[in-house]
């Protein structure tokens, strides 16, 4: 039923959905339903939809949420959501039309969203700015899986090691790419995104954990060495030589593989770099 009033919808206003752009509407009613119990709606919560697209989850929310601010980039798709929603009689949500990564959101308690996946990194570490419980939101499965990734996992990247200082993530369930239209080439994942206590992360952590990522399979020392343009603009003698110091005081984590470090050994390293670099 779902995929047919979709259809409908789609032909009525002649939309041409661009893939390019992550317009892949939801179509499985049973996934849309667990997205929501996922979600526990009451009436005491504001939502923050972004990517709301013609109002598969928005109008589904809006019966069971205070407010519903609804985000959509596309303005001709925006137009439609608004007036889908007068004709049906909503008055608790808000569209605004624009660029989730470039907008500021109004106070929000949860985040449910099918997010446009282009998107991802940008607008989750956007949404982590913010206070609110929690979020059910849907990417893509690889970048789901690299969201959770422990260290000595081959997904384990510099986006595993940032969530883990900000949130507590959870798969929830894999949704095969068949449960939209069009289908998107790959599966994704319905997450749990619950904000940590707010901790200031020093600058100089951010440049440490881009330069070790960038060879995230080579030892420690070395990857710091090819890419301690990163860190500091110094030649490579200089980086030779700092790294030398780190060696001694740190030798063992050195050895490792950057895809074993935990987020403790990461912020060691990065600190040692930092008191040798201030002292020099």
């Amino acid at each position: 039923m779902l995929l047919k009033e979709t259809l409908k919808i789609l032909k009525t206003y002649n939309i041409k959905l661009n893939k390019r752009k992550g317009q892949n509407y939801l179509v499985n009613s049973d996934i849309l339903n667990k997205i929501l119990d996922y979600a526990e709606v009451s009436g005491n919560d504001t939502i923050l939809e972004i990517g709301a697209g013609i109002g598969t989850l928005t109008i589904p929310l809006a019966k069971r949420a205070k407010k519903v601010i609804a985000v959509e980039q596309d303005k001709k798709i925006g137009f439609i959501l608004e007036e889908r929603l007068e004709e049906l009689g909503f008055s608790n949500v808000e569209v605004l039309v624009g660029d989730a990564t470039k907008l500021d959101f109004l106070p929000f308690n949860k985040v449910v969203s099918n997010l446009p996946y282009k998107i991802s990194s940008p607008i989750t570490f956007k949404l982590l700015e913010y206070e609110f419980d929690f979020g059910i939101l849907m990417y893509q499965f690889e970048f789901a899986n690299r969201m959770v990734a422990n260290p000595g996992d081959p997904n384990y990247s510099r986006l595993s090691l940032m969530l883990k200082l900000l949130a507590d993530v959870e798969i929830l369930e894999e949704v095969s790419k068949h449960e939209f239209f069009p289908n998107p080439k790959v599966s994704s994942a319905i997450i749990k995104l619950i904000p940590k206590k707010k901790i200031d992360i020093d600058e100089f952590f951010l440049k440490v954990s881009r330069a070790l990522f960038q060879h995230k399979r080579k030892k420690v020392r070395n990857a710091l060495l090819d890419s301690f343009h990163e860190i500091a603009d110094v030649d490579k003698t200089s980086a030779k030589d700092i790294i030398s110091n780190l060696d001694q005081v740190i030798m063992d984590k050195m050895e490792k593989r950057v895809v074993e470090l935990e987020v403790e050994e990461i912020i060691l390293i990065s600190n040692k770099l930092k008191s040798i670099m201030e002292n020099k």
